[in-house]
């Protein structure tokens, strides 16, 4: 026996790695593949060939390839000899732990004696979703092309009233993106304290799943993104500085399992989509909008303010995220009771711990739309996230505290993910929860215990409305508060209204302005009171995600209880442009002319824009020649050489030290020479 060749060119095109790799043999299980064996002379009929499977970071699992029939839940393979060549073809099961192996092929006596061997040779198992044994099995064709090979992405941001879309480079087949995937799951505590379990449950896409969302937070272990939110970001990259995964994976690898500073949910969901992409299990991100953080799990967020509209909630919050991103994944259940396969939630975000650590999921969708909160893993959590209600008090000076307001429409609105048919949204609000006030939804609060509150006060004769035109970064805007008074009698109240600049996640960074006044609201009339934003006030505290939310309340004398209304206001953010010049061919150079205009009323200082695309680009920085003021145009250039063919997307953002996360992006058709 000489060496064998690998036939990697036909076996990764027929097993759709070829965008990986065309180097190394990447292939999925349950699937044949193919080697060639060249032999000086001819194999001696009497002689029986045999071949060597070792899997695990030190070879530990031992597989026995023999040739036989067909036999589903074991390796086998098969030859034909042909003058100089055997080609054999090898099959695996499709329950086979996914990784890294390696192969010898041996020749053997009538006895069983060893005669040759040839040198290792080593190949990549991943899960197959095209494989109808595998449990990823997912038998759309169009939705495999979306959530398993598709490199480019959109995550949503913004609020449940105004959405906005992130493109996110994924770029799970970027040269060695699946080297780093395998080496974050070798850094998980259970691989480094039982190897051998670790790499047997490597089989099942419920463990490694699991186990992906505990590394992508470096919360407790050797993970990779460090999560934060207080804006203090100057020791790493600020979480909305990124466009995709791949320098995220990169950077953790080359510093030896060292975490990334920072991300926030839209990162920790983009890099988990990235891997269990990578892996072969379908994953698409999602996005709920006011998403319910509740801590002590009453499937319902507190509020406390005191007359004054200052936050007097203590220790760990409960709050509402104007939105939260988290992933799903498409798996059998063989785990659960029949029928929760499908859809499984799962949230890399550190928010509670499970099991004593920082994961979430895999969390069948059936199951929270169900109300079945006691199947694994994590249903009470995702139900709140979706159903929590929201209840906000008053607490007055002598520690009386008063119900101002209750919301049960408002958590869990317009969930999110790209279609699989372009750039646009699909909303998948109707696989979590039942339609709004319907039957079921009731016999689903009932089934998972939450009660069905009722504002504890009657209604008053104060109605309360905030109303705002779009408001755009970096100019003076009104937001008008109406007191409409429903009743027959007039009615004197005090007004207080506040704007804060808040983050995504409801973290307070600051007041802005505030208004009290003394109103009397005739009856059957309403009041308006006029709130003029100016950048000046504003602009000096709105934290990176560019949001301000405007909170009244109102108070009227006598009896009648306190009303409280509160709306998040995203403020518009400027583009840039990015235009591609240039015949687009793989490995012949393409110009990129990136131009933004400084839309504030300030010089903007230390600018930087950074660009990346899969197949085009890897993460590059170009500084802005020098300081923006206001108006003012600036220009750079970005030449690249593309890497791969086919329909791919440069992503670019800026950064400076007064404004965040301007986003732009060009569509590139690459052709092959």
């Amino acid at each position: 026996l000489s060496q064998y060749k690998y036939r990697i060119l036909v076996n990764n095109h027929t097993h759709r790695t070829e965008e990986m790799d065309l180097e190394r043999l990447l292939v999925r299980r349950g699937q044949p593949f193919s080697l060639a064996l060249q032999c000086s002379t001819p194999l001696n009929p009497e002689n029986k060939l045999a071949m060597v499977l070792h899997l695990g970071k030190e070879g530990q699992v031992v597989v026995k390839v023999l040739e036989t029939r067909a036999v589903h839940d074991k390796w086998w393979f098969r030859q034909q000899g042909a003058q100089s060549e055997v080609l054999l073809t090898v099959h695996s099961p499709a329950d086979a732990p996914v990784g890294l192996y390696s192969m010898t092929v041996l020749l053997l006596s009538p006895d069983g004696h060893i005669l040759e061997q040839t040198t290792l040779e080593t190949f990549y198992l991943l899960f197959n979703p095209w494989c109808k044994a595998d449990s990823v099995y997912l038998p759309d064709e169009e939705l495999l092309e979306e959530y398993i090979l598709n490199e480019n992405g959109i995550l949503y941001q913004g609020s449940w009233n105004q959405i906005s879309s992130l493109p996110w480079n994924f770029g799970q087949f970027e040269q060695d993106v699946v080297d780093i995937c395998f080496e974050i799951l070798d850094n998980s505590p259970s691989a480094l304290k039982n190897p051998e379990m670790d790499t047997a449950n490597r089989a099942d896409p419920v463990y490694v799943s699991r186990t992906i969302t505990a590394m992508v937070n470096a919360n407790d272990d050797r993970g990779v993104v460090s999560g934060r939110w207080d804006g203090k970001y100057d020791d790493g990259v600020p979480p909305t500085r990124w466009t995709g995964s791949v320098p995220i994976l990169r950077r953790w690898s080359e510093a030896g399992a060292q975490r990334v500073r920072y991300g926030q949910c839209w990162v920790f969901s983009g890099v988990a989509c990235t891997i269990l992409r990578c892996l072969g299990v379908p994953t698409r991100p999602v996005t709920n909008y006011s998403s319910a953080h509740d801590t002590d799990g009453n499937l319902c967020v507190d509020y406390l303010y005191d007359n004054q509209l200052e936050s007097v909630s203590e220790g760990r919050k409960d709050m509402i995220w104007n939105y939260h991103c988290w992933v799903e994944s498409w798996m059998d259940r063989e785990d659960l009771p029949e029928g929760y396969g499908g859809w499984q939630a799962l949230d890399p975000t550190p928010q509670e711990r499970s099991d004593g650590v920082y994961c979430c999921g895999p969390c069948p969708v059936k199951a929270v739309r169900d109300g079945d909160v006691g199947i694994k893993y994590d249903a009470p959590f995702v139900f709140s996230e979706v159903n929590a209600d929201l209840v906000t008090w008053i607490v007055y000076p002598d520690g009386q505290r008063s119900q101002v307001s209750l919301n049960q429409k408002t958590v869990g609105r317009n969930i999110s993910t790209k279609s699989v048919y372009g750039d646009y949204r699909e909303d998948i609000t109707k696989h979590y929860k039942y339609p709004e006030g319907s039957v079921k939804e009731r016999e689903v609060f009932e089934k998972a215990g939450r009660r069905v509150s009722q504002l504890k006060a009657g209604k008053g004769q104060l109605e309360l409305k905030i109303k705002h035109a779009q408001a755009i970064l970096g100019t003076d805007f009104d937001v008008i508060v109406e007191v409409h008074n429903v009743g027959g009698e007039d009615t004197v109240a005090q007004l207080t209204v506040t704007s804060n600049a808040v983050t995504y996640n409801s973290l307070h960074r600051g007041e802005c302005q505030r208004k009290t006044a003394s109103l009397t609201v005739p009856a059957q009339k309403a009041h308006k009171e006029v709130l003029r934003l100016h950048y000046d006030h504003y602009g000096a505290c709105v934290s990176e995600h560019n949001v301000i939310r405007v909170t009244a309340l109102v108070q009227p004398s006598g009896q009648q209880s306190a009303i409280l209304q509160e709306v998040n206001i995203s403020l518009s953010m400027p583009q840039l442009h990015v235009k591609v010049v240039g015949d687009a061919v793989v490995s012949r150079k393409l110009i990129a002319h990136i131009s933004f205009t400084n839309p504030l009323p300030i010089t903007l200082r230390g600018g930087v824009f950074t660009a990346e695309g899969a197949g085009l680009t890897s993460a590059r920085e170009i500084q802005a020649p020098g300081d923006i003021g206001p108006g003012q145009e600036v220009k750079v250039k970005l030449s690249f050489k593309p890497t791969r063919a086919g329909l791919r997307k440069l992503l670019v953002d800026f950064d400076a030290d007064r404004l965040k996360d301007v986003k732009g992006m060009a569509t590139v058709i690459v052709r092959n020479k």
